[in-house]
């Protein structure tokens, strides 16, 4: 586990991510790669974050769960960037990955930010 890592994500919660983040593509906002979250988050724009776990250098990501931390922003983790790209519905791997406009998926991903804090407590 990467030194950025705060928690580990079970598959089964990953898997749950990865289906929520495709279908908020089709219906919401996305933004892609480590300077467009990071603009999400330091703007407060970002409803969750999700970011990759395979990232190197690790430089590019580890300030995220910090940015997060400080704006209480939830966020998780994908074991590979490839994972992340394709939940994203992009063609390429990518690092992060921010939601800013759930649509009308509000108690979806209140429903995933509420297993993913249960995790967190828990680590």
């Amino acid at each position: 586990m990467a030194e950025f890592v705060k928690f580990s994500v079970p598959s089964e919660v990953e898997k749950s991510q990865a289906e929520f983040l495709e279908k908020i593509r089709k219906r919401g906002k996305i933004r892609v790669g480590a300077n467009e979250v990071t603009k999400a988050i330091e703007r407060q724009r970002a409803k969750a974050v999700f970011i990759a776990e395979d990232v190197t250098p690790p430089e590019l990501v580890m300030h995220l769960p910090i940015l997060c931390r400080e704006k209480n922003i939830p966020f998780s983790y994908f074991k590979t960037r490839e994972s992340l790209g394709k939940a994203g519905g992009i063609q390429v791997a990518t690092s992060a990955l921010a939601v800013v406009d759930e649509a009308d998926m509000k108690k979806e991903l209140e429903a995933l930010l509420k297993r993913i804090g249960e995790i967190q407590k828990g680590d």
